[in-house]
């Protein structure tokens, strides 16, 4: 999610269509309900991927995979942060190449939404606004302040001027690699946590190949007040600054509770059918619809039910919407250090429809792409027709449009989150199961209701497989991996960086060029203090703005702590080891990523600001005024020991019996890739907190922090009531993130160079990489499951869809159905991976599903009576459930 905040943001649609080699122009308006392309509305489905939250190997795959899901824009923002490093320092390579991401998905014939920030939020390190702008002298983020609006305005300028020389913008012409046709149009936006809403306003420009809409800040309604006049004027000049890079489009805002008349508002929630513009006159559009959420270290593991999330799409163009876009279908991965939070999860899978490691997430994915199909064939009377409302009883009602041409189409909901419903619509009688939409694109027959999900499950497994020594290895006669190991000293391992007496900031010393800050102070402890002849220790008691630290005294561990990601302050109190004499005690404070939102979110600070020792003679002594010395990062970071190039700048020692549980720890070993092509995860169950790195490509933090065993999980989740982040937990008592997504692209053959950073203590030996394996897919449907082809619905006219349900099953690529797990016609009860049959059962369901289905890689099954004895237990409405292996 766009968390709330204020940021610039330009929101570019790219339409292409594969035409003929000629330029092709288009025109677009708008109007109270749609876009206008070339005279004719529009209605689109659109899906955040974020290219630097995957890599460039896996863009070509996820562009398609939301294609073939039904969606035909592709949304992204633009980070700042990763692309000026320092000023003027510009980098576009690797995960960071805008360009290419904007070509693949012009080659894929989609549109493509590029909201250039510079604020993003999105869980997004410091939102993605470059650290080093905090530390220009008199600069305030997203204010009327001049040093900020400067360096926001140079850098919006210099991606304008990117996609000018890349010929991306429409009144360029279009750069176009296959004839593809595209308009342009300009966004302004802002938002909360819990919905958003942008303004947006169009006008007719000259024809183009391209549909770019442009957005300026993000999320900032929610925080102008708290910067006054500052933030009201910063907002107007914001939008004026964007429209004077003279790109030809017009401007919307998120989340403005008073948009001026230019500009359209926007909806961002996980329900937006009663939002309404505050123009009668500008059309409905929903820029962020969560289908899922984030995860922070050590909470549980939220998920959206593939029910609820098409009920909430159903409903915003039951309602007359016609824009809305997933943040996110693809999630993907904050590599490295880019997670914000703090405590962000390296993963960002947002339970997603397409999942963290490129996979279609079965059966959201397949559900939602049946969903798109449906409302695509309402399109024209959606748009066109004169809408009507009928209650059909206290929770139920029937949005109907109708084209005088003849055209019809009518969307029935029940909003009743308890009790599913009959209603009679148009002297026909239609069943509505609690909380969903019924789809009627001819206004007759039932093609999806949101609540029955016929598309397949599927059941996906990490499977492990040991880490395997390169032939290339220079010990590759041993058996086993054989590991390198080099041992941090804790504490100033080298000259100090500075001395002070008392607690300085971590961010502020650091400015975020390393997650670790060492503090180091000294205590002398008189040989004749009790607590050395009874054995009872001192306390060490410590305040922390946050995020994490670990305590060392005469380099050994005490003690760690961190926050969370609720409260990332905290207090501590922990015995303490001294002996007679001077004491070392060293703190590792840690950041887990830095805040991305908020008022004033750029002066939120972290590091110690108390400690304290209890229990000695002259009692409480305290230590935060000090002297304490100073050492940024580690010395495995300093000397980049992690990269390919400076593997020889420590001194390893090799061992095929690596230390365990010992902290401070660099552990290098090389490996061959893992076999087949699977995308990989690297399973850090057994560590205890860190960094971790593959040919010198950053994988990220790893953290298997336990969720704790007392939040509310559920084994299975009710989709009917409003979705909140919390309704649908699961993971209690196991590891918030324990597999980190190695993208298959960074291996080569052999020769690997994993290296791992361990910060408190683990077991190296129990590191494995694990394939990620689609293992079995199931379908679960009744007979009077929707099912269609849009030929019918022009050609039938019984006012009843006469076509049979159908379980549909399809094996990954280069895949089969190798065997029928489990079948069943009749009353099959259970769940994908636990089926049982029912009292009532056809005998011959197994061998029919292995004749249509075995040794293929998909296959099609109806619920008819050519395949299934049909007179069976002739009161009930029969199902079909089966399981099939996929190898």
């Amino acid at each position: 999610m766009a968390s709330s905040s204020l940021s610039l943001l330009l929101f570019m649609f790219i339409l292409a269509s594969l035409l003929s080699a000629s330029t092709v122009a288009y025109n677009v308006s708008y109007d109270s309900r749609s876009l206008i392309i070339d005279g004719h509305r529009k209605l689109f489905i659109s899906a955040a991927i974020h290219y630097p939250r995957s890599v460039p190997a896996m863009w070509p795959g996820l562009v398609d995979l939301a294609k073939k899901g039904g969606v035909d824009v592709i949304e992204t923002y633009v980070f700042w942060n990763g692309h000026e490093l320092s000023p003027d320092n510009y980098y576009f390579g690797g995960r960071y190449d805008l360009v290419k991401f904007c070509k693949i998905v012009q080659q894929a014939g989609m549109y493509l939404i590029l909201r250039i920030g510079p604020f993003v939020a999105a869980e997004w390190n410091f939102g993605g606004v470059p650290v080093w702008l905090h530390y220009v002298p008199g600069t305030v983020f997203r204010t009327d302040n001049e040093p900020f609006k400067h360096y926001m305005q140079k850098f919006m300028t210099y991606i304008v001027n990117m996609m000018k020389k890349e010929k991306l913008f429409a009144s360029q012409g279009g750069p176009i690699i296959l004839a593809q046709a595209s308009l342009l149009l300009f966004y302004l936006c802002y938002s909360s946590q819990s919905q958003l809403f942008c303004s947006k306003a169009f006008s007719r420009f000259p024809k183009s190949r391209y549909f770019i809409e442009v957005q300026v800040e993000n999320e900032y309604g929610f925080y102008e007040t708290a910067y006054g006049e500052g933030g009201k004027r910063y907002a107007q000049w914001s939008a004026s600054m964007a429209v004077a890079q003279n790109t030809g489009v017009p401007w919307i805002m998120c989340q403005q509770f008073d948009p001026p008349d230019t500009v359209i508002d926007t909806c961002n929630s996980f329900y937006c059918d009663h939002f309404k513009p505050i123009s009668p006159h500008k059309p409905k559009f929903w820029t962020e619809n969560w289908p899922g959420w984030f995860k922070t270290f050590g909470a549980s593991d939220p998920h959206r039910p593939p029910e609820d999330v098409a009920f909430s799409v159903a409903r915003f163009f039951q309602k007359g919407g016609s824009l809305q876009n997933y943040y996110m279908y693809h999630g993907g991965t904050n590599f490295g250090r880019t997670s914000g939070g703090p405590f962000i999860t390296t993963s960002y899978d947002y339970d997603a429809p397409i999942d963290e490691y490129g996979l279609a997430r079965c059966p959201k994915w397949g559900h939602l792409k049946d969903l798109h199909r449906s409302i695509k064939l309402c399109e024209h009377a959606l748009l066109n027709g004169e809408p009507s409302l009928l209650s059909l009883g206290s929770s139920q009602e029937a949005d109907v449009y109708e084209v005088p041409t003849g055209a019809c189409a009518a969307f029935i909901s029940n909003m009743d989150d308890k009790n599913d419903k009959t209603v009679v619509f148009r002297n026909t009688s239609y069943y509505l199961p609690a909380w969903s939409v019924s789809i009627l694109p001819d206004c007759k027959n039932v093609v999806f209701n949101t609540a029955k999900v016929g598309s397949q499950i599927s059941v996906v497994e990490m499977i492990p497989t040991d880490l395997q020594p390169s032939a290339t290895s220079p010990n590759k006669d041993l058996k086993g991996v054989q590991w390198d190991v080099f041992v941090e000293k804790a504490g100033a391992w080298d000259t100090a960086d500075f001395t002070k007496n008392g607690l300085v900031d971590h961010i502020n010393t650091t400015k975020d060029t390393t997650d670790y800050l060492w503090y180091t102070t000294s205590l002398h402890v008189d040989e004749t203090e009790e607590f050395l002849k009874k054995g009872r220790s001192p306390m060490l008691l410590v305040e922390s703005k946050g995020h994490a630290m670990h305590v060392f005294v005469n380099q050994k561990l005490q003690a760690s702590a961190s926050g969370n990601g609720t409260v990332s302050h905290f207090k501590f109190i922990s015995s303490i080891s001294l002996k007679a004499g001077n004491n070392e005690i060293a703190l590792l404070s840690m950041t887990v990523g830095l805040q991305n939102a908020g008022a004033f979110y750029e002066w939120i600070g972290a590091g110690p600001t108390s400690v304290r020792i209890e229990g000695l003679k002259n009692g409480t002594v305290d230590l935060s005024t000090s002297t304490w010395t100073y050492k940024i990062g580690l010395q495995g970071e300093h000397l980049r020991i992690y990269d390919t190039n400076n593997l020889n700048a420590v001194k390893w020692e090799s061992t095929p019996e690596p230390p365990k549980q010992q902290p401070l720890t660099w552990y290098k070993a090389v490996v061959d890739s893992p076999p087949g092509n699977e995308p990989i995860g690297l399973d850090m169950m057994h560590m205890g907190k860190g960094l971790a790195w593959l040919n010198g490509e950053e994988i990220g933090r790893y953290w298997p922090r336990k969720a704790s065993k007392y939040e509310i999980c559920v084994q299975k989740c009710d989709y009917r009531g409003k979705f909140s982040p919390n309704k649908c937990n699961t993971g209690c008592g196991e590891p918030t993130q324990r597999w980190y997504h190695v993208p298959r692209s960074w291996f080569k053959p052999s020769g690997n160079i994993l290296v791992i950073f361990e910060e408190k203590g683990g077991d190296p030996t129990q590191i494995s990489f694990s394939a990620r394996k689609v293992s079995n897919v199931c379908s679960h449907i009744s007979e009077d499951h929707p099912s269609f082809y849009s030929q019918s619905l022009q050609t039938s006219s019984t006012g009843k869809n006469s076509n049979k349900a159908t379980v549909s099953l399809k094996c990954p690529t280069n895949t089969q159905i190798s065997a029928v797990k489990f079948a069943s016609f009749g009353d099959p009860v259970g769940t994908c991976g636990s089926y049982v049959q029912g009292q009532c059962h056809d005998p011959n369901s197994v061998s029919m599903v292995e004749k249509v289905c075995l040794h293929k890689n998909d296959c099609e099954l109806e619920l008819s009576k050519e395949n299934f004895d049909m007179q069976l237990c002739p009161s009930l409405v029969k199902q079909l459930a089966v399981e099939v292996v996929c190898s």
